[in-house]
Order: C-alpha cells, then sequence, then structure tokens
C-alpha cells in the first residue's frame, strides 16, 4: 500500500521534519530535485510561479535546469514569496536565469514544457479572476502541444476533494512527499495527467488523515493460492438475490453471476424471482438456480426461501435490479436479522436501507458492506452531492461513525476512484475508466465483491480487492472496446484478464 496524507496530516508533517532538524531549503530542494529527475525535459522551459511554498520549488527547479543546460524563464504572478522562495528567486537571479512578470502578452506556447507551480496542495475555494485567466492560457498551450507538469498538484485543484471549479490540466503531476486524496478523487483522473511521487524524507506524525492506495501487490497478496487438495466449499458460496421484470434483472443477474464465477466463488445461488427463471438460464452454465416466489416477475416475502437460500453462504449479494416494496423491505429486514455472514447491500437495497430505522443497521447480526454511488449516498447519509463532493473521505467516515454495534461495517463509495472505509481505516482504488459509466457495472462490482468477500478473510481488503479487480477488469475491455462502446459484460468478460495479470503467467494455482 502506498500512503496518501490529507492536506492537513502533510502540512503537521512537514512542520514536524523541519523542527526535527531538516530545514525548508534542503526540503524544497529535494522537492525540485525530484521534480527534473522525473522529467524529460523538452526546452525551452517555462516555470510559472505564484507566491507560496510552491513557487519557491518552482525557483529551486529553476537553478537546477540552469545548470543542467536546459534553458529555462521564471514567470512570476506575484512579487510575495515565502522566506525560503526568497532564498532560491534570488539565487536564480545571481545565476542570471531569466524572470519576467507575468503579462497577457507573453506566448506560453514558446515554451516546449511549462511547470505550474502557481498553487500547492493547501489551496481551497475559488480561483480569483487573474490566477483563471493565466490557468486558461497554460491549457491552451497545452492543447496546442505544451508539455505541462504540475509540481505537487494541479494549480485550482482541492487536495483533499480532487474539485476544482479551474484548474491546471497536466501531463505529469509530480506529487511531493506523499500523495494526497486529491490526487486520485472526482475530477482528478481527467485534469492529473500521469502521477508520480517523491520522497523527500517526510514521515506522516499522525493515523488522522492517513490513508491507503491499494496496489497490485495488495490485491495479489490478499488471494489465497489455489491447492490441489481443494474444492468449490473451500473457496466459498455466495448468494446473489435480486432481480425483477420492471428492472430487466435477468440479464443483470447473469451477469452478476459471471463476475462472480470469474472472480473465484466456489458456488454461486442466484435468487430470483421464479417466474424469470427462464429469462436467466441461457445465460448461465455454472451457477445454481433458486426461483423464489414472486408476483407477477416480482418478489413475494417467504422467510422460509430465504432462509434455505442463504444456509451455509458466506457471502450474499442483495438489491440489485430487484425493485422497492413492501415485501423486498422485508426481505432485506430479515437479512439483517437473521443472516450471520458478509452481507452486501447495493442498487435498490440501499434506497431501502435509507428508508429504514438505523437501529436495524446496528443490530444487524452480518457484517454489512454498502455499495453506494454518490446519489445512493446522499439518501443514505442525508447529505447533498456537493457537500459528499467536497469531502468524500470525511462524509463516508463520519457516517460509519454514526452507528453502534458489534458487527463491522465497511462502505464503498463509487466515484472515479473508489473510497473504502470501516470507519477507522481507509483505502482508495483507482482502478476504474470512463467506459464504466454503463449500465450494469455495479452489478458486476457487486459480482466481484460475492465471491472475494467469500475467500478473503480480511473484510476490508476483500473489499478493496474486489473493487481493484472490477476496476482493472473495466480498464482492460476499455482498451479493446474503446470507452464509448464497451458495456459492463465486457467488463465481466475480462475479470479473467485481470486475475491472470495480477497472479502473472502462470497464475497461483
Amino acid at each position: 500500500m502506498i500512503d496518501i496524507l490529507s492536506v492537513d496530516n502533510m502540512r503537521m508533517s512537514d512542520a514536524h521534519t523541519i523542527e526535527s532538524g531538516t530545514s525548508g531549503r534542503e526540503l524544497m530542494h529535494r522537492a525540485a530535485q525530484g521534480i527534473y529527475d522525473s522529467v524529460s525535459w523538452n526546452g525551452p522551459v517555462g516555470i510559472v510561479c505564484g507566491s507560496g511554498n510552491n513557487a519557491g520549488d518552482g525557483y529551486a527547479l529553476a537553478l537546477i535546469l540552469k545548470k543542467s543546460g536546459v534553458p529555462v524563464t521564471i514567470i512570476r504572478l506575484s512579487d510575495r514569496m515565502s522566506e525560503d522562495g526568497r532564498f532560491f528567486y534570488d539565487r536564480c537571479i545571481a545565476e542570471e536565469i531569466p524572470a519576467v512578470s507575468w503579462s497577457d502578452k507573453i506566448d506560453l506556447t514558446a515554451y516546449g514544457t511549462i511547470v505550474d507551480c502557481i498553487l500547492g496542495t493547501g489551496f481551497k475555494g475559488a480561483v480569483r479572476d487573474d490566477i483563471a485567466r493565466v490557468i486558461n492560457r497554460i491549457n491552451d498551450a497545452h492543447d496546442k502541444g505544451a508539455y505541462v507538469v504540475s509540481a505537487d498538484i494541479g494549480s485550482g485543484l482541492n487536495g483533499d476533494s480532487g474539485m476544482g471549479d479551474k484548474c491546471v490540466v497536466s501531463d505529469l503531476t509530480v506529487s511531493i512527499g506523499s500523495y494526497k486524496p486529491g490526487h486520485f478523487l472526482n475530477m482528478a483522473k481527467d485534469v492529473t495527467g500521469k502521477k508520480v511521487n517523491v520522497d523527500i524524507g517526510i514521515k506522516p506524525v499522525s493515523d488522522k488523515g492517513l490513508y491507503h492506495l491499494i496496489e497490485s501487490s495488495d490485491v495479489r497478496d490478499s488471494i489465497p493460492v489455489r491447492k490441489n487438495l481443494s474444492n468449490k466449499g473451500t473457496y466459498g458460496y455466495s448468494a446473489l438475490i435480486g432481480g425483477s421484470v420492471r428492472y430487466t434483472g435477468a440479464i443483470r443477474l447473469a451477469s452478476m453471476a459471471n463476475a462472480a464465477m470469474r472472480s473465484g466463488a466456489g458456488v454461486v445461488k442466484i435468487g430470483l424471482p421464479g417466474s424469470l427463471i427462464h429469462d436467466v438460464i441461457p445465460h448461465i452454465l455454472e451457477s445454481t438456480i433458486f426461483p423464489m416466489s414472486d408476483k407477477d416477475g416480482e418478489f413475494v416475502y417467504s422467510e422460509e426461501e430465504l432462509a434455505d437460500i442463504t444456509r451455509n453462504v458466506k457471502t450474499v449479494a442483495f438489491g440489485m435490479g430487484i425493485g422497492i416494496s413492501d415485501d423486498t423491505s422485508k426481505m432485506l429486514e430479515y437479512l439483517l436479522k437473521n443472516y450471520k455472514g458478509r452481507l452486501i447491500v447495493d442498487a435498490d437495497g440501499l434506497t431501502m436501507l435509507s428508508r429504514m430505522d438505523k437501529r436495524l443497521v446496528e443490530e444487524a447480526n452480518c457484517d454489512l458492506v454498502l455499495t453506494p454511488h454518490i446519489k445512493e449516498f446522499s439518501r443514505l447519509c442525508g447529505l447533498g452531492i456537493d457537500d459528499i463532493l467536497a469531502d468524500p473521505i470525511r462524509s463516508a467516515v463520519k457516517y460509519l461513525d454514526g452507528f453502534e454495534g458489534d458487527h463491522r461495517r465497511v462502505l464503498l463509495l463509487k466515484g472515479p476512484s473508489t473510497i473504502i472505509t470501516d470507519g477507522e481505516e481507509v483505502y482508495i482504488t483507482d482502478k476504474g475508466c470512463p467506459g464504466m459509466a454503463t449500465a450494469g457495472s455495479g452489478d458486476v462490482l457487486s459480482g466481484v465483491l460475492a465471491a472475494t468477500c467469500a475467500y478473503i478473510p480480511d473484510l476490508m481488503m476483500a473489499v478493496a480487492a474486489g473493487a481493484y479487480i472490477a476496476g482493472y477488469a473495466g480498464e482492460l475491455a476499455e482498451q479493446k472496446m474503446g470507452a464509448v462502446s464497451m458495456t459492463a459484460g465486457d467488463t465481466a468478460a475480462h475479470i479473467a484478464y485481470a486475475l491472470q495479470s495480477l497472479n502473472g503467467p502462470g497464475g497461483r494455482g
């Protein structure tokens, strides 16, 4: 796992490092060296500098470029400088590095590489109009072929939320010290390009605001090696309960079942309205069909059938395309009260849960995995969508903190990058792609989770691994099918390739 630090944690850790004997100038020099080492420089270089330590990194970088023989010009937006920034700027002037004040007459397209050192990770709020005009000019130059490098984070992007009303679009962002949430969340993927982090010797001083980016090795290590002396029961029985005539549940359940089987489930039982059985059978070969009581393609509550389908089952995924009615609400309530495995609630199940007494969650006998997208989470937590986007990690953690009870609860908040939290630890997976913004992608994820939660003991890692596998499979599908044309079924079809890539050519049994 890779550390991700909140802006506040990074600020405190930076200050502690300086107090412990490493000067701010030394850290600034290390940051500049890290930026220099991360780029294949195409001169001439224009470094656009604001007024804080982010600008100081740019001045220190200019000195390194000059020493390396790369033609460089400093473009200043402000006369204000931090103390350490002033030190490096004065050295630039002594070295006769060209430095000019910003003017609308400056032609940024004259530079092969533009380095964005305007606003750092501490920036919040709306960009001032004068800065916005400069950002527009940088983005125009980018569109015309300039290579844009952002120091620490694209100027205008919020370091915690990954949101911004106006921000630099970069080809490369060189994060300093540690990644921040804003490098991954919300709109970050659309404006950040490639990312690299440079370690300059700052260590986290607090667990508060310390999160973890899931790597492929974490997922690989969490998946048990398949042994010859094993059987289908070794890897867990899973049940998928959902579907209805109204929500074309048959095909969605088929996609989920295939996703679960491809993700390593030992046995998948599909509970669906009995009248839909003939619609599902042609699409499923390996799963066990469990027809349940229905009326005109909609579930009718049966305690006996729920007890039967969940017997000896390690995970249940509930709610996908199931519709919202008194009967389906009773089904969810039964599972919360009586099922003792891992219950994954998605789609319509989340809407039902948002209308239920929170004590049903607190008194649940199962470990609970909730998988909302932003709108579904808004219903669950009562916050507006804009409020959630402004601080998605804090919103997710705070929601889980509002519950009592002994059993574990994990929230998977869907987005361009996925947040997974149990209210204490926070994991982020950055796998996924625009092509997954299509009907049924959430169902595929639920199918993957039904498998990983059955055979990975640690619940947080089981959920994180499922999110990673589904996102990675989506990326592979997009490479082949294209973002516009791919479907959720394409993601499901690439799960095997994602797992094969994670585990190596020979697999892990």
